[in-house]
This record gives C-alpha cells, sequence and structure tokens, in this order.
C-alpha cells in the first residue's frame, strides 16, 4: 500500500523509517518531510493545515494508510475529514485530540474518573490566577491551557517565576489563544518517564517506556526545550509500577474517553512521575512524543503498519507487538542559542560518518543550501540514535556518531541517560 506521513520533524523521520521496513509498503510520501526523510521517500510540498489539500492528496495517490505526526491537524481534524471520506488514518479525531489541546479537558477529565495527577486550578483571568499562586506558594507549575509548542509549561521555583509566567501566557499572549486560559498545578517531585501506546479505543498496549531530557544544559539546567534527548527502556518504570500505570491510568483513561463520547484511537502518549505516592500524570499527548520515538519504534520488533491498522480497524487485541531485548538512545544536536535565537543556514559535516558508526540520523531541523549541502533549519536539528545489548553501550554508540557530526555553534546535552547509568 502507498502511505502517507504527515510532518516534518525527527518524530516523522523515526515514523518513516520505521514504517519502511514493513513488507507491506509500495511508497511512501511525506508532507512536507525534511532533506533526510527524502533519502527513504517522496517529500510533497502540502500545507499540513490544510485538511482539503491533504485529502486531495490521499485520493489521488491511493493512500492507504495515512500517519498524523504533529499535534496541530489532529486538532485541526484531519481524522475527521479522512474517516468521513473513507480513508485509514493513524490518530484521534478532533474530540478525543483534546485531551492534549486543551490541559484544562485533560484535567477535569482525570478529576472525574479518579485517575492519579497533581491538584490543579483553572483560570480565565490573570488576577484570579494570581491570587491562587500568592495563597499557594511556591514551587508551582503554570501551564498555558491550549497547544503552544510543547513551550507552554512553566516550573516556576519561587512566587516571581509564577507571577510572571501568569503574565507571559495571559498578558503578554506569548502563545496567543493557547494562552487564553492557565492550568495552575501542585509541584510534584519524583523522576519522569514518557510511556507511548497504542491503542484502538478499547485495548491499550504500552510501548517500551522512555525518558525524555527536557532542560536545555547538563545536570537538567537551565530553560525546557522539547526535549534535549531520550532513552529506552527507562528503568524508573519497574514492572510493578508498569502493571500499576495499565491499571490505575491508562485503562482507566481509555475507558473515560469512550464514555465521554470521544473514543481514542491512535497514539497516546503518557507523561508521567513517579512519586513517593505512586504514578502520577503530568499530561497526555494525542500523538507520538518527540523525542521519545526516536528510541522507541527502533526498538519495536513487529510490523508498525499492521499495529497501526489493527487499531483502526478496532483488532488490537488480536494483534502480537515485539520488542527488541535492547536499549536506545537520541542525543538532540540543537542550534547555538536554542531554545532562545539561533542561526540558521549553518552547513553540516560528518553525517555519513556518524551512520558509519552505527547510527540512525534522524533530521529534525535541516534543509538543503544551493549547492546541494545539508543546513540547520531549525533549533533542534538532529537526533542522533544508537541501539545496543544494553544502555552504557548503547550510550556511547550515540556519542561517538555524535562526535562525527560538525556545524557551527552546535550544542548537544553530554549525559543523556545520566539517571539510568547512576542505577
Amino acid at each position: 500500500m502507498n502511505i502517507l506521513v504527515i510532518g516534518s520533524g525527527g518524530r516523522e523521520h523515526a515514523l518513516v523509517s520505521k514504517l519502511k521496513e514493513s513488507q507491506q509498503v509500495t511508497k511512501i510520501y511525506c508532507a512536507p518531510g525534511n532533506p533526510g526523510i527524502a533519502e527513504m521517500a517522496q517529500c510533497v510540498s502540502v500545507d499540513i493545515n490544510d485538511n482539503s489539500a491533504l485529502l486531495e492528496f490521499a485520493q489521488k495517490n491511493e493512500i492507504g494508510l495515512t500517519v498524523v505526526g504533529p499535534e496541530v491537524p489532529l486538532a485541526n481534524g484531519i481524522v475527521d475529514i479522512f474517516t468521513e471520506n473513507g480513508l485509514k488514518i493513524f490518530g484521534p479525531t478532533q474530540s478525543a485530540a483534546r485531551i492534549e489541546g486543551s490541559k484544562a479537558f485533560a484535567k477535569y477529565l482525570m478529576e472525574k474518573y479518579n485517575i492519579p495527577t497533581a491538584a490543579f486550578a483553572v483560570f480565565t483571568d490573570a488576577e484570579s490566577a494570581k491570587q491562587y499562586i500568592k495563597k499557594q506558594g511556591a514551587p508551582v507549575v503554570v501551564k498555558a491551557d491550549g497547544l503552544a509548542a510543547g513551550k507552554g509549561v512553566v516550573v516556576a521555583m519561587t512566587l516571581d517565576e509564577a507571577l510572571e509566567a501568569v503574565d507571559m501566557i495571559m498578558c503578554d499572549n506569548v502563545f496567543g489563544q493557547a494562552g487564553s486560559q492557565v492550568v495552575i498545578e501542585e509541584f510534584l517531585v519524583g523522576e519522569e518517564a514518557s510511556i507511548l501506546t497504542f491503542t484502538d479505543g478499547k485495548t491499550i498496549v504500552p510501548m517500551v517506556a522512555a525518558q525524555d531530557h527536557k532542560r536545555v544544559y547538563d545536570h537538567d539546567q537551565g530553560p525546557n526545550t522539547g526535549g534535549m534527548g531520550a532513552y529506552a527502556p527507562a528503568p524508573v518504570v519497574t514492572a510493578s509500577i508498569s502493571e500499576q500505570v495499565m491499571r490505575e491510568i491508562l485503562q482507566p483513561t481509555v475507558d473515560a474517553m469512550v464514555n465521554e463520547g470521544s473514543p481514542y484511537c491512535g497514539c497516546l502518549y503518557l507523561g508521567l512521575i513517579i512519586t513517593a505516592d505512586g504514578p502520577k500524570v503530568i499530561e497526555f499527548n494525542a500523538r507520538f512524543g518527540d523525542p521519545e520515538t526516536q528510541v522507541v519504534l527502533p526498538l519495536l520488533d513487529s510490523d508498525l503498519v499492521t499495529i497501526m491498522v489493527s487499531c483502526i480497524n478496532g483488532t488490537l487485541t488480536d494483534t502480537e507487538i515485539k520488542w527488541k531485548d535492547a536499549a536506545a538512545v537520541c542525543v538532540v544536536m540543537a542550534a547555538g542559542g536554542y531554545p532562545g535565537t539561533y542561526k540558521k543556514g549553518d552547513v553540516m559535516t560528518g553525517l555519513e560518518e556518524a551512520k558509519q558508526q552505527g547510527a540512525s540520523v534522524f533530521h529534525a531541523g535541516t534543509a538543503l543550501s544551493n549547492d546541494n549541502q545539508f543546513v540547520t533549519n531549525g533549533g533542534r536539528v538532529l537526533g542522533v540514535t544508537a541501539i545496543a545489548s544494553d544502555l552504557k553501550q548503547a550510550v556511547d554508540k550515540a556519542y561517538q556518531a555524535v562526535g562525527k557530526i560538525q556545524f557551527e555553534g552546535v550544542h548537544y546535552r553530554k549525559d543523556i541517560a545520566h539517571r539510568a547509568m547512576k542505577k
């Protein structure tokens, strides 16, 4: 069958790479894709926020399966349009995607169905939010309600930081409409983990647990980013915690969405914190995580097309999903200055040498120059992923590959997987 992947980042590169392994695939298109993806799929310049254009392309090119990478097309209702037109598409409906599109919706859902999460309050005016924060004290977490490209969360360690966050989100409108409402949450202490899952709306199957590294500098210092690296499996998610998460969070969430009239089909991403009181939900995402996808999918030992089609058809319970007995590490190579102001257009060298180390180089923010050289074109530029029989070897292999790649101002963390290595 022909497959269409929607998106242009490292996550989509990892998706294309895994889908390409399937014997069922005739051709893969990616809209709009990137120069790395172009080495294994046909990139097409279709606006991913134009549902009609995407539908027309899928019909014209006899697309048998569409896979949605980013959250905005899901929030725009791409799945509803494709489904109404008889096309198979992997992802939640517009109504179900609210679990990411509105943090308030997700929090109220968890409150109603007793799913463990941080205590919270929701506000539509800045003054009330500030009064609540003064009463609660710091540390506290301030979140823009809507989609803010992974940047709408401020973990405020002081009262001043928290009040500034409210001003930034609600008064300065840094995130536009996404900040018209804020969620103020209790600050939870514990180790974080990410669990991506496959679900058909009834059955939910967790993938290998991963851990992301949000802060820009080593030792978890500096501002939050979209993710500076990840590894899997994450040892903090033990077998007993996995069972507890399944019993208290994942299955109840899928059941709750059915009860609310918005059955959830696709990849449900669970951002988790393991507290002294057990696992609690930090956030849900309505799609594959980035950069977690870059370490989780390379460990999948089953046909991704088969799994996705079984989710769409409601037959996930009959589908066997196997994983490699191995570890994967992804180191994100970012442009200097990210997540603040950064330069674009710097030439990259050493990409082939990195691949010769046995690593996968997933393109996240790259472009081709006029003379056909790979150049930087984003904040997170590359995700260099290595697999090995254990985590230590995977870390070493990933950093050996990273060492081969050069571009001006390059920045990456030197301590990806540090928590697991301590264990």
